[in-house]
């Protein structure tokens, strides 16, 4: 007969420990109020930028063609003064902490006087965004008109939010030698150089022949790039050359082909004078925030002795080397034309036409790959503009021997005559 199975009672792992139960709900308890405490502080610690955009016009300015480019003196100061009046008002108001900056990114033409488009920068948590945010900054700027020194202002437009991404395409389109606002540079020693990142120098350009790299450039406007003389001294068949974009050459962000190559009409390869030439693309570049033209120099602007200038490229980083595929920079000082024609320096090969930029010992200087490329300063309005063109050198970052650039206000109007820019 079949032995008798007592029947079972209640399995003991089918019973939950109370232990197991208070660590489940306590477990549970804690992970709602860190996803809380997330949120809280995503919406109300959390900052994020913000921009903005205005327009107001000048009554008691008349406005002229010396306002129609950043490189003028009259754009640089107008706008300068009101970039200050616009901080100024929001650094004395309830918005000081959440103000960045303001930037003028054109002025022009209006019945009376002279209109002025800013955009404006701010930084505030996700939950102060919105419709009472907005008439806030507006409410700020209409304190302007009881505040605005010996500027005469007319009633500011609606002040409108717009996106990080139309930021960048208003600025790419609209002004030249912008760079992204929080950047840091290393100042470390294109010889002696660090290394550049996606869009540091959007105006950068390599001009290849059959793929390779030859010689840099520079981009001043959608069409036309600047660079030296000297690079077409052995092809100046505008079909075998390329300009590509991007900071490496092996992979550019893009590649167009060149229409025409002008070298400049005087070029003596035995003196350096001279060392200018422009190539027109055959297709239009589209600006974006990694492609965008810098700004060309008046032809009466003020090069300091001095003061710090960056140059950038690809050349090799010793006298002898090979160029290198990823873009470089580096910081050097633009040196007086009499003490670069010293006896222990170039000697009077020096003309009126070039500049020479260094370090005191060398050490920071272009080499062989970087010719045609630019040497730029940032100005007041902390927009860049190119001051020379490389060109020739003793060696590569001697002592007493520092870089000679093609000084570009030289030939500014020479620039203007070929390409209309």
């Amino acid at each position: 007969s079949l032995t008798p199975r007592p029947a079972r009672g209640p399995s003991s792992s089918r019973i939950l420990n109370p232990y197991v139960v208070c660590f489940i709900v306590v477990a549970g308890v804690a992970i709602l109020a860190v996803a809380i405490a997330l949120l809280v502080y995503f919406l109300a610690f959390d900052e994020k930028s913000y921009f903005y955009r205005s327009s107001f016009q000048i009554l008691n300015v008349e406005y002229n063609n010396k306002l129609n480019s950043p490189a003028t003196q009259e754009y640089r100061t107008l706008s300068g003064r009101i970039e200050a009046l616009i901080t100024k008002t929001f650094k004395e108001s309830n918005l000081r902490n959440q103000f960045i900056r303001a930037h003028v990114i054109k002025l022009r033409q209006s019945d009376g006087g002279v209109m002025a488009d800013i955009v404006m920068k701010f930084r505030f948590t996700r939950n102060n965004y919105g419709a009472t945010m907005k008439n806030r900054i507006e409410s700020i700027l209409h304190q302007m008109l009881n505040n605005s020194g010996n500027l005469e202002i007319n009633l500011p437009s609606e002040v409108t939010s717009i996106s990080d991404q139309d930021t960048e395409q208003i600025v790419s389109t609209t002004e030249c030698g912008a760079r992204p606002d929080l950047l840091t540079l290393s100042e470390e020693r294109v010889t002696g150089s660090s290394r550049a990142q996606v869009g540091d120098w959007p105006w950068q350009v390599s001009l290849q022949v059959h793929g390779a790299h030859h010689c840099g450039g520079v981009l001043i406007s959608k069409a036309w790039v600047l660079t030296a003389a000297h690079c077409f001294k052995s092809n100046s068949n505008p079909h075998q050359w390329a300009a590509t974009f991007g900071i490496y050459t092996v992979s550019p962000l893009l590649r167009i082909g060149v229409r025409r190559i002008i070298i400049h009409d005087s070029y003596r390869p035995a003196t350096h004078e001279n060392d200018i030439a422009v190539v027109e693309l055959e297709n239009s570049v589209t600006f974006d925030k990694n492609i965008r033209r810098v700004c060309l120099p008046e032809a009466a602007q003020n090069i300091l002795p001095g003061s710090p200038a960056f140059v950038t490229g690809w050349g090799a980083l010793e006298y002898g080397g090979t160029t290198v595929i990823d873009l470089r920079q580096g910081q050097v000082r633009i040196i007086s034309n009499n003490m670069c024609n010293a006896p222990s320096g170039y000697d009077g090969a020096i003309l009126s036409g070039m500049l020479c930029a260094g370090g005191p010992q060398g050490g920071v200087d272009a080499c062989q790959g970087d010719s045609g490329g630019p040497l730029v300063q940032e100005d007041s309005r902390r927009l860049w503009f190119l001051v020379g063109i490389v060109s020739w050198g003793d060696r590569c970052g001697e002592p007493d021997k520092p870089g000679v650039y093609t000084r570009v206000t030289a030939y500014r109007d020479w620039i203007a005559q070929k390409t209309g820019v």
